[in-house]
């Protein structure tokens, strides 16, 4: 029996960056890492952006928290400082925001053809580590794709088709809302436990062993003729009768 980790985040989130990292160190270093399914799930930080605008990001976040741009400006360099110590690429200044919905969408697609954790790693790159933007550029969101090992065609058609993934989305964020995220990442293992936010891969690490360890054991509810290891139990005269 599996583990199911399941991840809402959002690609506009430095912290959803650094935790998909920090996460990806715990599991790497977790013993049981193959018996894990990993779920990337949707969250809009600000889903009344209307669809293609963008924003500088500096900007936005002085006017979004009442501080300065300078102090925009040093939140940003201190994010990036959290990234190199990980050996993270991070822009600190230059980036831009936006409506993200294109890209969970995208994301969805993805999962369905078992290519979500590159199409993930794919807008994180384009995103915090490149100088082309990602949002409000629908060629770029499909060369993304493309680079995550997507058909372009099979791409251009969900990003032409507005409904497309559109319900999965909506779903995810429900689902956030029901389970009380208000903020990303959030992380949920087995549907029982929750880790909000970028935290030490000790943290993760914890969470997968509660998570592995109080999975329900298989109850026995008949014992009979078997093979094992050391090879297959003579059927007695008893068992014989009873078949």
């Amino acid at each position: 029996m599996s583990t199911r980790v399941e991840i809402w985040t959002d690609i506009n989130c430095p912290f959803c960056y650094l935790g998909k990292a920090r996460f990806e160190e715990a599991l790497a270093g977790f013993a049981h890492r193959d018996d894990v399914e990993v779920v990337h799930r949707s969250f809009e930080l600000d889903p009344t952006l209307p669809a293609g605008s963008t924003r500088p990001v500096i900007p936005a976040i002085a006017e979004k928290y009442g501080i300065t741009v300078d102090q925009a400006a040093a939140n940003e360099r201190g994010i990036g400082a959290q990234a190199a110590a990980m050996g993270l690429p991070y822009r600190t200044s230059g980036r831009d925001s936006g409506n993200s919905f294109d890209m969970h969408r995208l994301l969805h697609y993805a999962l369905d053809q078992g290519e979500q954790e590159a199409m993930l790693d794919a807008l994180y790159a384009g995103n915090f580590a490149e100088e082309e933007p990602v949002f409000g550029d629908t060629e770029r969101l499909v060369g993304l794709a493309v680079r995550a090992g997507l058909d372009e065609n099979s791409v251009r058609a969900v990003l032409a088709d507005p409904d497309a993934y559109a319900d999965a989305v909506r779903r995810d964020e429900a689902e956030a809302a029901a389970l009380g995220a208000t903020g990303v990442p959030f992380f949920v293992f087995d549907g029982k436990y929750a880790v909000s936010g970028a935290q030490p891969a000790e943290t993760f690490t914890r969470a997968l062993n509660t998570a592995w360890n109080d999975r329900p054991a298989p109850q026995l509810i008949a014992d009979g003729d078997s093979c094992g290891p050391d090879g297959c139990a003579v059927p007695t005269a008893e068992s014989v009768v009873a078949d």
